[in-house]
Order: structure tokens, then sequence, then C-alpha cells
């Protein structure tokens, strides 16, 4: 029931335009401090997100983490 009084709403755009249904975490470079990628959090992650991704003012593939 719960699926569709979110669907309901939705629909209806009770909403307002900050809402968002998952909050989103800020990865940023780790050497040059850019932050270039927005993902999902993890509802269940203690520990901050780390991945290696490629950072456009760096020109290189670098380690980035979650910022807060």
């Amino acid at each position: 029931m719960t699926a569709f009084l979110i669907d309901d709403r939705l629909l209806k755009g009770q909403f307002r335009k900050g809402d968002s249904m998952t909050q989103k975490v800020a990865l940023s470079c780790e050497k040059c401090g850019a932050r270039n990628y927005h993902v999902p959090a993890a509802k269940d992650s203690s520990k901050r997100m780390e991945l290696k991704k490629y950072c456009s003012h760096c020109n290189e593939h670098t380690l980035h983490k979650q910022t807060r």
C-alpha cells in the first residue's frame, strides 16, 4: 500500500522541487579535490565510498572519495 501512496503523490505532483526519493552523495577527486560525480548513497553503509573514476580536470583515473 505504501508504494501506491508514493506513486499517487508523484502523479498528483505533491512533492516539492527539492524532494527526492533517494539520497545522493558527492564523490571528490583525491588529487585535485573537484567534485565530479554524484551517486546514490547506500543505506546500510557506515564507511565512506571510495571508487576509482576518471577525473576530467586531472585527465586520468584517480581515487574518488565520498564527501559530506
